[in-house]
């Protein structure tokens, strides 16, 4: 690791103006930057620390919330107005690593983290690389992806962005000169598109905060995840639920794709409109994952996943027993 400087700026124009400088890189609680220094997928002249000061998660004038994106893990988790209002996004966010993991990254950090793929992070000649194919299409890709992969068969990490897919969220961005917001439906860019990175965030720009409309918050809300150890560990498949309070549902699935995957809107309305038996619940959840294309060694997720959907689609829209 060579040498860096680490820059701690007062406000958000002082971080915009230091991450403008050559070389300079963006971090939290560097959990995932750290590592990418270790494996030599960064190499920063400058580290800006964008943890800036604030309130965590605050009230917006159309009765949203605003989620500083330096805000901790852990403090979210528990946080009494997220736990009221978005459980689905405390919950993800107590779902995330080991206690100390959670004590140190950040909301922002973990939706900007960088894929785990054993095969880029060792050094592996691949389309995330800049290089043609995917070693993991061969090789051992049993944590990789079945919906929206090639050439780069990765899958996108973070608990939390599935939460927030499904409380549609705004994510906002600031940088010298300017501010901008992204829906997070917009926010991932996918292998097709550019298989070497993973958002929308340009060199320069930092998530100043998180925005949460006030029509996805309340309600019921859920998340979940199957992991391959008992604690600690990354999502295999994950699954968030909201019944808003108008009854819309929103269901999106983690651990299988570049980005949190939404089902799709005329399934999300079936549910919504309850009285499923058993067979138009298998039928229907048989129908979200049409499109999936499992390699050989993830074909357990395609049934991870419908078991989720399963569950929760009994849940909000079976027959009442």
């Amino acid at each position: 690791m060579r040498p860096f400087q680490y820059v701690r700026p007062a406000d958000g124009d002082a971080a915009a103006a230091a991450l403008a400088a050559p070389g300079a890189m963006p971090i939290g609680g560097g959990t995932d930057v750290v590592p990418l220094w270790r494996d030599g997928l960064a190499t920063p002249a400058s580290v800006v620390d964008v943890t800036l000061p604030g309130d965590d998660v605050t009230p917006e004038p159309d009765g949203g919330l605003s989620v500083r994106a330096g805000a901790r893990l852990a403090d979210l988790a528990v946080h009494p107005v997220l736990r009221a209002r978005a459980a689905a996004l405390a919950l993800a966010c107590d779902s995330v690593g080991s206690p100390a993991l959670r004590a140190q990254g950040t909301l922002g950090g973990n939706l900007g983290q960088r894929p785990r793929c054993w095969y880029w992070r060792g050094g592996h000649a691949c389309a995330k690389s800049g290089a043609e194919g995917c070693p993991a299409v061969a090789g051992d890709h049993r944590h990789h992806a079945i919906v929206e992969a090639g050439p780069c068969w990765a899958v996108h990490p973070s608990d939390p962005a599935v939460a927030l897919m499904a409380l549609e969220a705004v994510v906002h961005l600031q940088r010298t000169g300017g501010r901008r917001a992204v829906p997070l439906s917009q926010f991932f860019v996918l292998p097709s598109q550019d298989p070497t990175r993973e958002t929308v965030v340009e060199p320069g720009e930092f998530i100043t905060h998180l925005s949460l409309p006030a029509g996805t918050l309340g309600g019921e809300q859920t998340y979940e995840k199957v992991i391959q150890r008992g604690a600690w560990d990354f999502a295999l498949v994950s699954l968030a639920t909201v019944r808003r309070p108008d009854g819309d549902v929103r269901l999106v699935l983690g651990g299988i794709g570049p980005r949190p995957w939404r089902i799709t809107d005329s399934i999300e309305e079936d549910v919504a409109s309850g009285g499923l038996d058993d067979d138009s619940i298998d039928a229907l959840a048989e129908r979200a994952l049409y499109d999936a294309t499992p390699l050989p060694g993830t074909t357990y997720k395609v049934a991870q996943a419908r078991a989720l959907l399963v569950r929760a689609m009994r849940r909000l829209g079976g027959v009442a027993r």
